[in-house]
């Protein structure tokens, strides 16, 4: 058997901001953005490299969608972002404004920071 998991949904407030934040201060590509209905379309992004996984940005479509923006896991980091290059990746979220929720450290599996998205916590 051979699975992998190709793209992950984060509810989002509304698209166009999302795609801004990931494709202009993160660096992500925007892979598709297909209008589906007047309300609806599928947005994917995803990191540079070679890796699988990308994000889904779903606009939050209901009140009880809406609820869930900024907290999809209960307050965890949701974003797990590998990088080839730490310090050049930290230097972009401090050039690029964005929340620095707690500062790197070196632990026993890396270097680490935590960030926010607009919404809540990511991580790297």
């Amino acid at each position: 058997m051979n699975q992998k998991i190709a793209q992950l949904a984060l509810v989002v407030n509304d698209y166009d901001e999302a795609i801004a934040f990931y494709t202009q201060k993160l660096h992500f590509s925007l892979v598709e953005d297909t209008r589906l209905s007047d309300t609806k379309r599928w947005v994917v992004v995803a990191p540079p490299g070679e890796g699988e996984c990308k994000l889904l940005l779903a606009q939050a479509a209901n009140e009880e969608q809406k609820s869930r923006v900024g907290n999809q896991t209960g307050g965890r980091v949701f974003l797990f972002l590998h990088t080839d290059d730490f310090d050049r990746d930290y230097q972009n979220l401090l050039d690029q404004g964005v929340q620095i929720i707690r500062e790197p450290s070196v632990e026993a599996y890396g270097k680490v920071c935590v960030f926010a998205d607009l919404y809540g916590i990511c991580g790297t």
